[in-house]
């Protein structure tokens, strides 16, 4: 298990990635020449590969050059991981990293072959999306602070799903019991559908993970939304408190939701991180991006890539926390 001093260590390596890359012989007006790529740690459906390909196709229209998504799925996201981070340092290679790639698998894979803290250098916050916690409609509570009593009153009574073991729902889960003594059983299956699947027939009760794969059901009927994970009531769910509006205890300041970024293998110049970066940013301020994210429940997040490094640096810090106080281990 990482210790305390191995995680500040760790996460006190991410400054240097995110410093300014070496100065580059070339202008960045050169940039890009040639095709790039985004490598997405994800088959293609999901999250990761539907912001890649929306903003892969503006950077296409905008620089005339092709943008290819190559999907490199395996390992909790590991193998793409380390594919990414050992390309050339040139700015065309990119990969779509989100908070268990970047910010979770670094503690729940000690032992992976790179040093994720120092092999990448971020270059663009694409997205965040809120988690949301529902329970089945046969669980007497209808509030945060109802869902505590009935569990520390009842606490083998209530089970949670996800969709693995280490997934951002599961930790999600992990980081709420930590904060506020809820009590609830750990059921991992094998993504997020089937764990939805159980959940609506009432095999767990819980479930606190990305607002697109709940919103339908919550819209139904079919499941009782409890809270939000963002700082923000949702749009889409404006009567939903977040979780950390509820008054219980533990709960104030209380933020989970899933986000999503590129990032370039270290040592690419600055200049180019620069230039895609706010090309990224241009490309989700258009009306076809923007509606495409909002259609997954996700929210666009241009930035610079300072901005998005501290939020990698620090989610790493609390995520690390997270795994060694919750004892979380992988299959």
């Amino acid at each position: 298990m990482i210790d305390r001093r191995q995680l500040l260590a760790w996460a006190a390596a991410w400054p240097a990635a995110f410093a300014a890359a070496p100065s580059s012989a070339w202008s960045q007006d050169d940039f890009p020449s040639r095709a790039l790529r985004i490598i997405v740690p994800f088959t293609p459906g999901g999250s990761s590969d539907i912001l890649a390909r929306a903003v892969g196709q503006e950077l296409t229209q905008a620089w005339g050059r092709p943008v290819v998504v190559e999907n490199v799925p395996g390992a909790g996201g590991t193998l793409a991981t380390e594919r990414a981070a050992r390309a050339a340092p040139d700015g065309y290679t990119l990969f779509m990293g989100h908070t268990g790639t970047l910010a979770i698998n670094p503690w729940l894979y000690p032992h992976q072959r790179i040093d994720t803290g120092k092999a990448f250098a971020p270059v663009a916050w694409v997205a965040r999306v809120p988690n949301v916690l529902v329970v089945h409609p046969s669980v007497p509570a209808d509030s945060l602070a109802a869902l505590v009593d009935y569990a520390k009153a009842h606490p083998t009574a209530l089970a949670y799903g996800s969709g693995g073991n280490g997934s951002a729902a599961h930790l999600t889960m992990e980081y709420l019991k930590l904060r506020t003594g809820l009590k609830a059983l750990h059921v991992p299956y094998k993504g997020t559908a089937p764990s939805v699947t159980d959940l609506l027939a009432g095999q767990v009760q819980m479930l606190f993970t990305g607002s697109p794969a709940l919103m339908p059901h919550i819209k139904a009927g079919s499941l009782r939304a409890i809270a939000v994970s963002s700082p923000q009531r949702l749009a889409q769910l404006p009567q939903v408190p977040t979780v950390a509006e509820t008054g219980v205890p533990g709960a104030a300041g209380f933020e989970a939701d899933q986000w999503y970024g590129l990032v370039a293998p270290a040592g690419t110049p600055a200049a180019v991180v620069d230039r895609i970066n706010r090309q990224v940013n241009a490309a989700l301020a258009t009306e076809a991006v923007r509606a495409r994210l909002v259609s997954e429940g996700a929210q666009p997040m241009p930035s610079s890539p300072a901005r998005f490094g501290a939020l990698i640096q620090a989610e790493a810090s609390r995520w690390g926390e997270t795994v060694k106080a919750a004892r979380v281990t992988v299959d």
